[in-house]
């Protein structure tokens, strides 16, 4: 090796390195008291979770609250997707017995409910985009494999820019093609990403299966990623539903922000979306429900009787004493910025859990779940001011749903891109074609200027 190769081991923290971190703790570490002062909401909400009001939307809304007698007071919260409410839009496809996530796709894009026909076209167009460009997956996925399956997504995302004959085209008939083939894309890329991982890292076996275009996408996650492509029509179902709660969540999250953020920038729709996979990366986004799969295993490990209340209530006062599990604090999937009484994607998808649960045999494991769930707000208001009401998010079922359907922990946050790059892909295109200005918060400075001082003087 020469000295160009060779220098030194690039994920080694030096004493310099934790020296010059130290530099920069103290001067940049800012006093909590002048938020209050200068009256900065911190990650642009108040007190009372109340998001700052930074666009408009036609894409979906989240209600929490409602006004009674004049006051504003906490309510179940409701989820609606360009005025439909997903409650409704689940139990159609549970009583008509079919997939949903793709009539979700139309809507949330398009603004309206598709006909039997629109449907059935529709379908039709993202199966045909249901492919990946000649050679990628052996000249992309299969080389370099990464640990992290967002980062690996991230990568072929930026990729596929290179593929594409016309990336850069911010126009939106160009725009809605690139949102539907990654839209279609998106099975392909995680699984085959994770498959990659598997085999070159854990040494299992390796399998790629051609996608097949006239299934749903829940169906081709899952003959995907089994070596027998075997599913049940329980399990296809429970994953849809999943997709369609993932799908999109209003326009204040971070990854959808991130999405908006970026897009008003007039920059191509791969970076956007590589964007925002960044953002849904983060533990306290996408990724909490690996730590509430992981948080509960720690349970399993640590409460003897799962069926005794005080038990269970003494370990999540050991969480938030940081006592226990990651000692972060925290009870993982149990609260929301928005909600307060009810996250209803976690309402709905409860119902759906059980069943599954009870299809593996895993009903002890539920009864544990829902022990949790009517537990943890009492121990959380014992010890923590809480200035709204506190329930269980998404989160806290949907890693059970999906290590039931045993997706490897590293695809549950994989599978909620797959599922919001529908609502991303819904909010660039708005944000396109009513963007008049990048969006460009303010930030106050707070130190006070001072004279530069010569090198050779200081």
């Amino acid at each position: 090796m020469n000295n160009l190769t060779d220098a030194r081991n690039y994920s080694e923290i030096t004493d310099e390195i934790r020296s010059l971190s130290s530099l920069t703790e103290e001067n940049s570490q800012i006093p909590t008291e002048l938020y209050r002062e200068m009256n900065v909401k911190r990650g642009l909400r108040d007190l009372d979770g109340n998001g700052v009001l930074a666009g408009l939307t036609s894409i979906s809304e989240v209600k929490a609250k409602q006004v009674i007698n004049g006051e504003t007071v906490p309510c179940d919260g409701e989820l609606y997707y360009r005025g439909v409410n997903v409650k409704d839009i689940t139990s159609a496809c549970l009583n008509e017995g079919r997939h949903g996530f793709e009539e979700v796709v139309y809507l949330l894009l398009f603004g309206a409910l598709p006909d039997e026909k629109e449907l059935s076209d529709f379908k039709k167009l993202l199966g045909s985009y249901r492919s990946l460009p000649p050679s990628f997956v052996r000249d992309v996925i299969m080389k370099a494999p990464s640990g992290d399956m967002m980062n690996a997504l991230s990568r072929s995302v930026l990729t596929l820019y290179s593929y594409d004959e016309n990336p850069d085209d911010t126009s939106l008939p160009n725009v809605l093609r690139q949102c539907l083939q990654l839209v279609s894309m998106f099975p392909l890329l995680t699984v085959y990403g994770y498959q990659a991982f598997d085999h070159y890292h854990n040494g299992n076996s390796l399998f790629i299966h051609s996608p097949l275009p006239e299934a749903s996408t829940s169906e081709n996650i899952l003959h995907l990623l089994r070596p027998d492509s075997s599913y049940t029509a329980l399990e296809a179902a429970v994953l849809d539903i999943a997709l369609i709660l993932h799908a999109e969540h209003g326009g204040g999250n971070n990854s959808t922000f991130t999405t908006r953020v970026v897009s008003s920038s007039g920059t191509d729709t791969y970076s956007a979306i590589a964007a925002a996979l960044g953002s849904l990366k983060g533990p306290k986004h996408g990724g909490a429900n690996i730590k509430v799969v992981r948080m509960f295993e720690d349970i399993k490990k640590n409460v003897k009787d799962w069926k005794d209340d005080d038990e269970i209530a003494e370990y999540l006062r050991k969480l938030l004493k940081k006592e226990a599990f990651d000692r972060s604090g925290l009870i993982y999937g149990v609260g929301h910025a928005v909600y307060s009484v009810s996250d209803p994607r976690a309402t709905v998808f409860r119902g759906f859990v059980e069943r599954l649960a009870a299809e593996k045999g895993k009903e002890d494991e539920f009864e544990l779940y829902a022990g949790v769930e009517r537990i943890a707000p009492g121990v959380i208001g014992e010890h923590r001011k809480i200035y709204k009401g506190v329930s269980t998010n998404v989160d806290f079922y949907s890693g059970f749903a999906y290590d039931m359907l045993n997706l490897p922990a590293e695809l549950y946050t994989p599978i909620f891109a797959v599922a919001r790059v529908a609502g991303w892909s819904a909010h660039r295109l708005e944000e396109l074609l009513n963007c008049g200005k990048i969006i460009r918060p303010a930030y106050k400075e707070i130190i006070p200027t001072r004279e530069y001082i010569p090198l050779s003087e200081r």
